[in-house]
């Protein structure tokens, strides 16, 4: 039980810091001290900062991509409104105190062309979402490749709320993705078929 909880407290602390203040910048001291362990308990754990990066990386997206479902799930039943509740999920987070855009972004953008890991993490990050998207356009009826184009709307939301320190794209590609889920529901079955 110990062990766990010390490793919960120093992928805590690493998300927190890294986050806020960006990877590069923050070394495995400030880590150890907003953690409470020592840092030969630090290095037990995560021998080196490389590994400490990949394992928040990798839990912040099980805990994003979990949150996310929980609440597209229980916001709506049709699959359009699913759709759609995927937006107001990104509005609902994109207004929280600390906003800084996509952690995946972030890193990559600072690590990802020196460590493969980085960049992995990124990319399946990117592909897991992607393909939520992809099933729930599918679900909803819409051609194959709506789930491509919604996911471009999100991540741009994702990227414009950041770089603005502003919710408001959330509203502006939920309003985009209902026009285009509108325009493919008027579309002949042969077309949504590929015919």
């Amino acid at each position: 039980m110990e062990h766990d909880d010390a490793r919960t407290r120093i992928l805590d602390a690493a998300e927190e810091l890294f986050y806020a203040q960006g990877v590069q910048s923050v070394g495995m001291d400030a880590v150890r001290s907003a953690s409470g362990v020592t840092l030969r308990r630090l290095y037990q754990y995560f021998p080196s900062k490389d590994d400490l990066v990949e394992a928040y990386l990798l839990r912040r997206d099980g805990r994003w991509r979990a949150a996310l479902a929980t609440y597209v799930a229980g916001a709506a039943v049709a699959p359009k409104d699913q759709l759609l509740a995927v937006f107001d999920w990104l509005a609902r987070w994109f207004a929280e105190p600390g906003f800084r855009g996509c952690a995946f972004v972030n890193s990559f953008g600072e690590l990802g062309a020196t460590s493969p890991a980085v960049a992995a993490a990124a990319r399946h990050h990117k592909e897991e979402f992607a393909a939520y998207l992809a099933c729930l356009a599918e679900a909803a009826g819409a051609p194959p490749a709506t789930g491509v184009h919604l996911t471009l709307l999100a991540e741009g939301a994702i990227t414009a709320a950041a770089i603005h320190a502003d919710p408001t794209p959330a509203t502006d590609a939920q309003q985009a993705a209902r026009l285009l889920l509108d325009a493919t529901a008027a579309l002949p079955a042969a077309l949504l078929r590929g015919e």
